[in-house]
């Protein structure tokens, strides 16, 4: 092996290293990145669940206090009729 070769097989093996070592920080950059989205999902998931929640209990008290404004009314109109 001549010098040429030697020093093109230097440049070669440091590029190579330089590239793998890229490439295995950007891989650990991308696992923590997607952990850290999966965190987030699981925490808007669990904000949508607590908004459902929340919906349903206004939806019954809904419910029931329209069933008390009609035994208002009918109160009412009984006792303007009595009078």
């Amino acid at each position: 092996m001549n010098t040429v070769e030697q020093i093109l097989l230097v440049i070669l093996a440091a590029a190579l290293a330089v590239f793998l070592t890229l490439a295995i920080i950007v891989a650990v950059q991308t696992i923590k990145l997607v952990k850290t989205l999966r965190a987030i999902a699981e925490r808007a998931q669990e904000l949508v669940d607590s908004a459902e929640s929340t919906a349903e209990m206004l939806k019954s008290a809904v419910g029931k206090l329209s069933v008390l404004r009609f035994a208002h009314s009918v109160f009412d109109m009984v006792s303007k009729h009595k009078k």
